[in-house]
């Protein structure tokens, strides 16, 4: 069957530049991706690595990732950061995560934030086992997972009375932020539509870059995210010949609570 060639993401123009200049990771955050790194060792690739928010602070410490996302903007920042820090450039991949293919393989592959972004449910298999092919044997890939119920307000729209209301009004324009020229940035978004039964919402975000206090431009994009529950993806892991799985609650070694509404999953290459 043949498959779309691109994802339909908003991380593009406006909304990369917001990604690339106040998006950091958080220190506990980047201590998990770097633990898993670091236990199933290197090369290693960030998949869906967006503005570099891991992918920089990693090359940083001197460990050997690349880089692959689907948006040409979003890879654009992050050569520029890797160069503005005089770090090295190289293997950065624009690609679509369902089309990866890159010359190397991988003894450790991170997914964060960024599975069912714009895809199809096919699209996502084929992203897993596409990440199976270009792992070496015994590595391994760790895949964060933000559960359906996280955002209670989103959750609280699937009943079909509450879909009826749907799209929802933008909220004001908050206090823009400012960027490292000067400029402001100012975003908002908005849950526009809930398929439950596919188990998709999307989502509708809006863009302002302000010089000298005026609007100079708008952006206006949507964006489709899949949901997925625990075991629904693990059993996508095993299907695509995961083995030795593992889930974590995020950002930790500990297993996941049953109020936990964020989690990790480790899937290994049999080696």
């Amino acid at each position: 069957m043949a498959l779309p060639l691109q994802p339909a993401t908003w991380h593009y123009g406006l909304i990369a530049r917001w990604w690339a200049e106040f998006n950091r990771a958080e220190p506990e955050e980047l201590g998990f991706w770097r633990s898993a790194v670091r236990r199933f060792g290197e090369p290693a690739l960030d998949l869906g690595c967006g503005s570099g928010r891991l992918l920089i602070p990693l090359r940083g410490e001197g460990l050997d990732v690349d880089g692959c996302d689907v948006s040409p903007d979003m890879i654009e920042f992050s050569r520029r950061e890797l160069l503005n820090r005089h770090l090295p450039t190289g293997r950065l991949h624009v690609q679509p995560m369902h089309e990866l293919n890159t010359p190397r393989r991988y003894r450790t592959i991170l997914i964060c934030g960024a599975f069912g972004l714009g895809s199809t449910r096919e699209q996502d298999r084929e992203s897993l086992r596409r990440a199976y092919r270009h792992l070496k044997p015994g590595g391994a890939l760790v895949i964060d997972l933000c559960l359906p119920y996280m955002n209670i307000g989103w959750w609280n729209a699937y009943p079909a009375q509450q879909r009826e209301q749907l799209p929802r009004p933008y909220p004001d324009w908050g206090e823009p932020k400012t960027a490292a020229n000067g400029e402001q940035l100012n975003l908002r978004a908005r849950l526009a539509a809930i398929d439950p039964l596919d188990q998709r919402i999307t989502l509708e975000i809006e863009a302002r870059l302000y010089r000298d206090g005026a609007v100079v431009q708008e952006e206006h994009h949507h964006l489709t995210e899949n949901e997925y529950f625990k075991n629904e993806l693990a059993l996508l892991l095993e299907l695509a010949r995961f083995t030795d799985i593992e889930i974590v609650k995020g950002n930790t070694d500990r297993p996941p609570m049953p109020d936990d509404a964020y989690v990790a999953l480790i899937g290994r290459k049999p080696g």
